[in-house]
């Protein structure tokens, strides 16, 4: 028996065994226990639905929010991915949580996650949040259960991405960092601003990004991904970009031979540490990888779910989506994205 790389080997038979939180026994999606007989990667077909959750790093005495809400859906074929956003400032109703006496109501959906991660003494758990979460998507959607769920802060994003080498992907528009300088050092910051009281509180050059195709430092992948002041679009572009990078990410991934290879695979996820949790529902990363491996990247359809601003009188409450997306929903629901797409075009990400 031999311990290599966060795998089990004995004998001939290769059993993954992850450590820290990458694989997450159902904590996130109610799947099963810590414990339970692990299935077959080929029990795994379509249609699938993955959800995806970027948060900030923060530590647990702080409340998470997603601040990018991001569903894969894998039609029957299995050879083909639809990525669609769900504006994180969507005003919803979030269901009751019991394990945190959360009794329900309206809210901007980001704060769904920090309305069910409450566990007790101060401290905030992501995993129970995100279970709040699946269930607010739910409720939205109407898939009834997400079959693999994922949650990744910003930090462990950096660090796969510099595992992976970077990532070559194509930039849509002009896009100025607010955050970095052009060598990928912070801005400067107001001295007035210091008690962070400022919306826009850096001054001085900016890192920006033109339109083309690029192979992207992590840094650059990561600032470019997470703009969104003064885009025309403001967070609908950024969740497009966002799209755009998963994209790039798996054609990386394809390409490599990363999705074949458990030792590589086991690395670059290993790379993100605790940053990276990942509940397959009972199969692990590498059933997930091996089951979808005959992905053809270049058939990955970005969706775009428009919306805009909903006001209570002059105050702005929050962003509602646009007519036509519940029935986008319910495409999603019956498997049958594609011929929706075919008479609904607008819903197309063209620039993806």
């Amino acid at each position: 028996m031999v311990v290599s790389g966060g795998l089990l080997v004995t004998g001939s038979t290769l059993i993954t065994r992850y450590t820290g939180s990458i694989d997450a026994d159902g904590s996130l999606i109610g799947g099963p226990a810590a414990g339970a007989p692990r299935t077959h990667p080929g029990d795994l077909r379509g249609p699938l639905n993955i959800l995806l959750a970027g948060i900030d790093p923060r530590d647990d005495h702080t409340a998470p929010r997603s601040d990018s809400i991001i569903v894969a859906h894998i039609p029957a074929g299995m050879d083909q991915v639809y990525l669609f956003s769900v504006p994180r400032d969507l005003y919803v109703d979030i269901p009751a949580f019991a394990p945190t006496g959360f009794a329900g109501g309206k809210s901007k959906i980001n704060a769904a996650m920090s309305y069910g991660s409450s566990v007790g003494d101060g401290r905030h758990d992501v995993k129970q949040g995100f279970q709040l979460l699946a269930k607010t998507v739910t409720q939205l959607t109407g898939i009834p259960a997400f079959d693999a769920g994922a949650i990744i802060n910003f930090g462990g994003f950096k660090n796969i991405v510099e595992a992976m080498g970077g990532v070559t992907m194509r930039i849509d528009m002009r896009v100025k960092s607010e955050h970095l300088q052009p060598d990928g050092t912070p801005r400067h910051r107001r001295a007035s601003c210091a008690d962070n009281s400022c919306s826009h509180p850096y001054i001085g050059p900016q890192k920006s990004y033109r339109p083309g195709t690029y192979h992207l430092q992590a840094w650059e992948a990561l600032d470019y991904v997470r703009q969104r002041y003064g885009l025309p679009n403001s967070d609908y572009d950024r969740q497009r970009h966002q799209q755009q990078f998963i994209k790039a990410m798996a054609k990386e991934v394809m390409s490599k031979g990363v999705i074949t290879s458990p030792a590589r695979m086991t690395k670059i996820l290993g790379s993100a540490g605790d940053a990276l949790t990942f509940d397959g529902n009972g199969h692990s990363v590498l059933d997930w990888g091996l089951a979808l491996k005959g992905l053809n990247t270049d058939n990955m359809v970005s969706i775009k779910l428009s919306g805009g601003g909903l006001y209570d009188g002059n105050r702005y409450v929050g962003e509602k989506l646009a007519p036509g997306s519940d029935e986008f929903f319910t495409a999603v629901r019956e498997d049958r994205i594609q011929a929706f797409l075919l008479a609904h075009p607008e819903f197309v990400n063209k620039d993806a």
